[in-house]
């Protein structure tokens, strides 16, 4: 961490001889809760600086393709009764890419095949695509955070055992950074906040409107879906920096 102005830390903490608001208790010298949170926001200022002297926060890109949730009763109508989802790949927060595929239809019987299933079950099922995709099956599918399906697209799946048709349900996944604690405080961020980002490659771009998701399951890392990856032209386990972050006040 960069160094911290000695002089205001201990003006701040009342070591000089005119320190603001001492306190005295058993224990001798304490700092009031006023100090305390001007220190701390001092670290956090400085912390910030050590950021933008290096042109913002380090995040690594997972580039999204096209992928399907389903709720138990739909992983059984379209690949049996009783039908279990089996493991391919381990993500983060808990969730696997599966082995299991289905076709994808929209309203004018526009199909894309080997759409995978991530697992685990959810309560509600969805189906994030591209906007690209969207066009290609003849959808208008919103751009929403993960689990906000209300009012979406409807869209129709094929499986090997059944088919089934939801109401709404298709969307184009807001892009994100997944963020541990640490990593959130490291960059001044909260969960719900909304930063922009930039890309440092050949074809450079500053990605804004981009949400944080904070939880201790999360490993850091940016998604974003193949349109946005291929208009930057990045990849997965490419760097992109945070440049931005605001609070985020009511909705989407």
């Amino acid at each position: 961490m960069p160094a911290l102005n000695e002089r205001k830390l201990k003006a701040e903490a009342g070591e000089g001889k005119k320190g603001l608001g001492r306190e005295w208790g058993m224990d001798g010298y304490k700092m009031a809760d006023s100090q305390v949170e001007r220190i701390a926001r001092m670290v956090l200022e400085a912390m910030g600086e050590k950021q933008d002297s290096q042109g913002g926060y380090l995040v690594p890109v997972g580039v999204s393709a096209r992928h399907v949730h389903l709720t138990q009763e739909h992983v059984e109508a379209l690949f049996g009764e009783g039908y279990r989802l089996t493991k391919k790949k381990e993500l983060m927060g808990g969730q696997f890419a599966s082995n299991e595929q289905v076709t994808i239809v929209g309203l004018k019987l526009r199909a894309i095949e080997n759409v995978r299933i991530l697992g685990p079950v959810r309560s509600k099922s969805q189906v994030e695509v591209s906007a690209t995709d969207a066009i290609k099956l003849g959808v208008k599918a919103p751009i929403r955070e993960s689990g906000n399906v209300a009012g979406s697209a409807p869209i129709a799946l094929v499986g090997p055992k059944g088919a089934l048709y939801l109401q709404e349900g298709c969307i184009i996944a807001r892009r994100h950074i997944h963020m541990p604690p640490k990593d959130a405080a490291a960059a001044g961020l909260y969960d719900g906040d909304v930063a922009s980002v930039r890309v440092d490659k050949e074809r450079g771009v500053v990605f804004h409107q981009v949400q944080i998701r904070v939880d201790d399951s999360f490993t850091l890392e940016m998604h974003i879906d193949t349109d946005e990856a291929n208009a930057a032209k990045i990849a997965t386990g490419d760097t992109v920096r945070i440049i931005k972050g605001e609070r985020q006040c009511g909705g989407i």
